[in-house]
């Protein structure tokens, strides 16, 4: 695995390796890694000649400076992981390698940066774009994948992707899931083990609401129940929880299509460890 830490050695590598025509895979993460990053890891391996993935932890997409700090930063653990997947190239660059001073970035998102994770994380949105299009500039992917549980961010990479017309496929990939339905994420790891457990309301309140649907409850029905579980779940502060057209992220209403693309989303803390989380409702 080449690994690079600036901008110009990993360009003048990638333009070496174009000489062939390669397809490339990009995988953009803040470390931390785990089985959901490295099956992105996988499936870009899968359908790509090259796969590149990079450790960044974004300072302008965290509005609190706490969560920044706390974030985790296990690096030689994480390239022992994409080593052990066959990785083919791991750009880390420190922050002065990727920001200027003074850099000013604002992309119109119409919606998206306004309701659920926009409206509870102010900027996240323009942070996460910011860097990502520079990461995109930098690698020149042929496919880009995310994963599926941070649904919304998906939805704003496709926006701005399309927005800016970039040559790139934003791949989606299912999300990963311990066995007992807890979603994987970096921040699982600031949990202690009563922590843990007590996360596990919110796939259960997912799985119960897909389980409803499925049986023809009504969406006010699979709504109450959601929240009347996860307000009596020990441990658990709701920020939301929604189900919405997957189109465009907003709420059912009652006489909307059942057979339209439909996910349920939630957002929580425990132990002052903010979770997000969803399900798919159909196809």
């Amino acid at each position: 695995m080449e690994i690079f830490t600036t901008k110009q050695a990993l360009q003048a590598y990638l333009s070496g390796v174009r000489q062939h025509n390669p397809k490339i895979g990009f995988v953009p993460t803040m470390g931390a890694l785990h089985a959901g990053h490295l099956a992105l890891i996988k499936q870009s391996k899968a359908i790509s000649d090259l796969t590149v993935c990079s450790i960044f932890v974004n300072p302008t997409q965290f509005n609190d400076p706490a969560d920044l700090e706390k974030y985790p930063k296990p690096i030689e653990n994480d390239r022992q992981l994409l080593q052990s997947e066959g990785c083919d190239v791991l750009f880390m660059p420190q922050v002065d390698e990727m920001y200027g001073p003074n850099e000013n970035w604002h992309i119109d998102l119409g919606h998206l940066d306004k309701l659920w994770e926009g409206e509870k994380r102010p900027g996240h949105y323009q942070g996460v774009t910011q860097i990502v299009y520079k990461l995109f500039q930098l690698v020149r992917p042929d496919w880009a994948f995310f994963g599926q549980k941070d649904f919304q961010q998906c939805m704003v990479i496709q926006y701005m992707v399309d927005h800016l017309r970039l040559p790139i496929q934003i791949k989606v990939v299912d999300t990963i899931r311990d066995p007992d339905g807890l979603a994987l994420s970096s921040r699982n790891a600031r949990l202690s083990p009563t922590g843990r457990r007590q996360a596990l309301a919110l796939s259960k309140a997912l799985f119960t609401v897909k389980l409803g649907f499925e049986e023809g409850e009504s969406f006010t029905q699979l709504k109450e129940k959601a929240l009347d579980f996860l307000h009596q779940a020990a441990g658990i502060t709701l920020e939301y929880f929604a189900i919405c057209h997957t189109a465009d992220l907003t709420e059912v209403k009652e006489e909307d299509d059942r057979k339209s693309p439909l996910v349920a989303i939630l957002a929580a803390w425990v132990e002052g460890v903010r979770l997000i989380d969803n399900i798919r409702l159909n196809n």
